[in-house]
């Protein structure tokens, strides 16, 4: 099949990694035969998920021979008891080489660690065979949480993962402008953090649903925003998929190099859909 895209979206799209739920086993097993051997896909940790689901949906992404990357949301943990807990399970099923350690939504956290970098700071990921660490960046910011916060976080996490010697890597909450991803990308690497950076990118879904995602999560959707992505506000029943931006962005960084960036495919649309979009586009090997 002769991939579409430009030389250098193609070469954006030769090292992505996507996530799932914990429910999603049957999305990855339809998926599998699209993707690349050694994807990295992340495991989410939502809240209507238990331990036993995300250590399942852990070992079918392990099963396939791709790559799990389980989350570990701070403000979700009740205790440090159920972090260890959660770790060591990881461990015994060899599922914990790569974490993605994230904040997590509740409004209160449920336990002792109210953010990302309370987790890292306890010292304990290479405890369990913890040797990567995933962490959250917000190129357009974050509804609850200033700019100067942020940095201060991502700069504490990035010094955090380097003294305990253990790989950093960057997963941005997913936009539809490339411009404000390749100036926070810049921003980054002007606070000296050289960490590979996955740029958050919608997999093909519903123009709906994709607009539910940027309202829930902060994330410019105007009129003139979209139309450059590839959709309009006036139509909101087709869907829409990544082909500008990865375009654009592949484009701009094939031009101006800013270290190490790759894609991380957020999968509204369903795994399936992403990995056929991804093999079309030149993703696979």
């Amino acid at each position: 099949m002769h991939a579409t895209g430009t030389p250098a979206s193609r070469a954006l799209l030769s090292d992505f990694s996507l996530e799932m739920t914990g429910k999603d086993i049957p999305g990855l097993d339809e998926a599998a035969p699209l993707l690349p051997a050694g994807t990295r896909v992340n495991v989410t940790f939502l809240g209507n998920e238990d331990l036993e689901m995300r250590l399942a949906a852990s070992r079918a992404v392990r099963a396939h021979g791709f790559v799990p990357v389980p989350h570990i949301s701070a403000r979700r943990l009740a205790s440090r008891e159920q972090l260890e807990e959660f770790l060591g399970r990881l461990q015994e099923a060899e599922l914990s080489e790569h974490v993605f350690v994230v904040g997590g939504d509740p409004a209160t956290p449920e336990g002792p660690y109210a953010s990302s970098l309370d987790v890292i700071r306890t010292g304990i990921l290479p405890d369990y065979g913890v040797r990567s660490v995933s962490v959250a960046g917000y190129p357009e910011g974050h509804p609850d949480i200033s700019d100067a916060a942020l940095w201060e976080a991502l700069e504490g996490k990035a010094a955090s993962l380097a003294e305990q010697g253990l790989d950093a890597v960057i997963i941005t909450q997913f936009a539809f402008d490339p411009d404000p991803v390749l100036a926070w990308i810049r921003a980054v690497r002007e606070r000296g953090i050289d960490a590979l950076i996955r740029v958050g990118t919608p997999g093909p879904a519903g123009v709906k649903r994709l607009i539910a995602f940027a309202t829930r999560f902060g994330i410019g959707a105007n009129a003139m925003i979209v139309r450059k992505y590839g959709f309009s506000l006036t139509n909101l029943m087709g869907t829409a998929g990544p082909e500008k931006f990865v375009g654009a962005l592949g484009e701009e960084l094939a031009a101006a190099p800013l270290g190490d960036v790759a894609l991380h495919f957020y999968t509204f649309g369903g795994l399936p859909a992403t990995a056929e979009w991804v093999r079309e586009h030149g993703g696979a090997a």
